[in-house]
């Protein structure tokens, strides 16, 4: 298979020659082999991991995303990516940095939808007065 991951800035990295992928969604993990049939996976916040055979196998923590396998090509397009680290390490910082940040967008968009609904309120008012 050849491997995308993909940023909102650019590519993150590519491979080729990919044994197998595994990657989190809502319902849990799932493998990726070459011959799978083409499907689209939304992702969560996890470890994404890829193997090949001259790195051997290889995590990769991925903030929220989209998968997408089209025949050997696989696109994984994410938010935020970290690697180089151990197991361990990347497992922390998806807990750290990914979900808090998730929790941060969450309020500022709760904040967000009420200053919207008193603006349409003001202007419904606006427009029967």
């Amino acid at each position: 298979m050849h491997l995308k991951l993909l940023l909102p800035f650019g590519i993150f990295t590519e491979k080729r020659d990919v044994l197998r992928i595994v990657a989190e969604t809502h319902d849990g993990s799932f493998g990726l082999l070459p011959h799978r049939r083409d499907c689209v996976a939304a992702l969560v916040p996890g470890i994404l991991i890829f193997e090949t055979a001259a790195d051997g196998e290889v995590c990769v923590a991925v903030d929220e995303g989209v998968l997408v396998k089209a025949g050997p090509e696989v696109l994984v397009s994410v938010r935020r990516a970290i690697g180089g680290a151990d197991l361990g390490r990347l497992r922390a910082a998806v807990e750290q940095e990914f979900l808090a940040l998730d929790e941060q967008e969450q309020s500022v968009r709760v904040v967000m939808a009420k200053l919207e609904s008193g603006f349409l309120q003001r202007f419904a008012r606006f427009q029967h007065g």
